[in-house]
């Protein structure tokens, strides 16, 4: 059975087509349809139904859907302990999102530096969607952004950061007892927007309240946000690892409400599957030890 066409048949049921399988796969569609197509006769069975440019997937489709996704993952785990090379990279090409270099990655490298003091890191940013092409291109070996749901990609769970208001010292929300989320909507609001379904989540609440808040500052930079805090030109929702210090000095004050409860950040180290399986480990085993999660 070739694992080629598994890997086809996979993949049109995670994109749901045959169009952006092959796009996916690198693959023209036609070419993509020559698989599913070998790979139905292999099993004298159909697998999808096609009805006009809609595919669907057939019953036997589904009954043989965990057999393929176990057979690939078991050739990838062989093929990855095949090549397996004891000697570590020279170079490890790192990806991260602004906020995970700004706030994660100085407190991490060090470390990863005194385990393998033979790897030079070498770091750049970009948004996720940019970082996750950029796994799957080798052009980075591994990258902390926000969650990915690819079949080429393989994501580890790292750190997930609630988003809370933030205010100022000495502003007056601290001095209320039963403050009210509606209350935002007397203040001057700075706005962080990374672009993740979790800043949905805040407009959604926005949007349920009497009185919108006063959005004054939109800014896509964490740290441009805090410094207006800091500047006491407005309050801000942020992820709590970007404003710890400041926390813990004692100069931003985070404040919950039910509204906003179960709002979190999301980061995620992201590779190609069966690649880099050690370093990923250890990323994740420092993460662990750091959070306790």
């Amino acid at each position: 059975m070739n694992i080629e066409n598994m890997e086809a048949f996979v993949y049109v049921i995670h994109y749901g087509s045959f169009n952006k399988a092959a796009d996916a796969l690198f693959l023209s569609q036609p070419s993509v349809t020559a698989r599913i197509q070998s790979l139905e006769r292999e099993l004298n069975c159909r697998l999808f139904d096609r009805i006009g440019k809609q595919v669907q997937v057939t019953e036997e489709g589904k009954r043989f859907l965990p057999y393929a996704q176990q057979l690939l993952q078991i050739y990838r785990k062989g093929k990855e302990h095949v090549q397996y090379k004891k000697q570590l990279p020279n170079e490890l090409r790192i990806g991260c999102t602004v906020s995970v270099a700004n706030y994660l990655i100085p407190g991490l490298l060090p470390a990863m530096r005194e385990k393998y003091p033979q790897i030079r890191f070498k770091l750049q940013t970009g948004t996720t969607d940019e970082l996750a092409a950029k796994v799957l291109n080798k052009e980075v070996d591994i990258a902390f952004s926000r969650p990915v749901n690819h079949p080429e990609i393989r994501s580890v769970k790292l750190l997930l950061d609630p988003i809370r208001l933030h205010v100022y010292e000495g502003h007056p929300f601290l001095r209320e007892e039963n403050l009210s989320i509606e209350a935002i909507g007397d203040e001057p609001l700075v706005f962080f927007e990374c672009g993740a379904l979790d800043w949905l989540r805040i407009h959604r609440v926005f949007e349920s309240l009497n009185r919108p808040p006063r959005i004054e500052f939109q800014t896509d930079n964490s740290e441009t946000a805090k410094k207006l805090v800091l500047r006491k030109a407005g309050i801000c929702f942020l992820p709590g690892i970007c404003a710890s210090q400041e926390v813990a000095e004692g100069k931003l004050f985070p404040i919950d409400f039910p509204e906003t409860s179960g709002i979190s950040m999301q980061t995620c180290l992201i590779s190609f599957q069966g690649e880099h399986t050690e370093i990923v480990q250890e990323f994740a085993s420092m993460m662990k030890s750091r959070t306790g999660v």
